[in-house]
């Protein structure tokens, strides 16, 4: 299961009202990369992919790959805004390690 704070549900209802476009909703992956081994990437999509779980959070659809919920099981997604500017976080119980960005992880 993937879960999506308040702020990452507004977050993304915002991206999809700016979309320009119509959206079905966010995809998520997991893709080799980053400073730890593996990093986050999120997307708008506009249909789901026939292998696509897809677990909704107060309306908000979020796909995941099948390749990808092996990493992703169990992550809660919030959004933040700070000092050093804003974005989204994972909380993410299948990672052993993580890079100081918290956006690639191990």
């Amino acid at each position: 299961m993937i879960e999506l704070t308040d702020s990452a549900v507004t977050a993304v209802r915002s991206a999809i009202a700016g979309a320009g476009q119509e959206v079905e909703g966010l995809r998520i992956m997991v893709e080799a990369g980053g400073c730890a081994g593996l990093k986050y990437s999120m997307g708008l999509v506009n249909e789901a992919d026939p292998n696509d779980h897809i677990f909704e959070n107060d309306g908000v659809k979020v796909y995941v790959e099948e390749g990808s919920l092996v990493y992703l099981d169990g992550t809660k997604i919030d959004f933040v805004i700070g000092l050093e500017g804003s974005g989204f976080t994972f909380d993410n119980p299948q990672a052993k390690s993580s890079c100081s960005c918290g956006k690639s992880f191990g």
